[in-house]
């Protein structure tokens, strides 16, 4: 008998859908479908949380830092121009956009 010769659950699942048998026993059937996804489900579902505690916790907690310093010391935050902190920042690293067009000359 083939169902005999299945080792796996995936091979279980192929005989009873060769044979028919997934008709005559659906709810077996059923069971082992879920059991086949089950890991797929589970794994994704991990990831997502993983991903959601990453923004919601670090990276939320990195930039409530920054602005509340800026906040905080709007004083002097005051005294900074976009243009200069542009200029500070843009020749740290190669970026892909740049963050404004450079000036023609006439």
């Amino acid at each position: 008998m083939e169902l005999q010769r299945a080792s796996t659950v995936a091979e279980l699942c192929q005989v009873l859908t060769k044979t028919n048998k997934s008709s005559i026993y659906p709810l077996i059937a059923r069971i082992i479908c879920l059991m086949l996804t089950l890991l797929v489900s589970t794994a994704t579902t991990d990831r997502t949380f993983s991903a959601m505690k990453i923004v919601k916790t670090r990276l939320r907690n990195n930039f409530l830092s920054s602005y509340l310093v800026a906040y905080i010391k709007k004083e002097i935050a005051r005294e900074f121009s976009t243009h200069s902190i542009i200029d500070e920042f843009s020749p740290i690293k190669k970026r892909m956009v740049q963050f404004r067009m450079p000036s023609i000359e006439k």
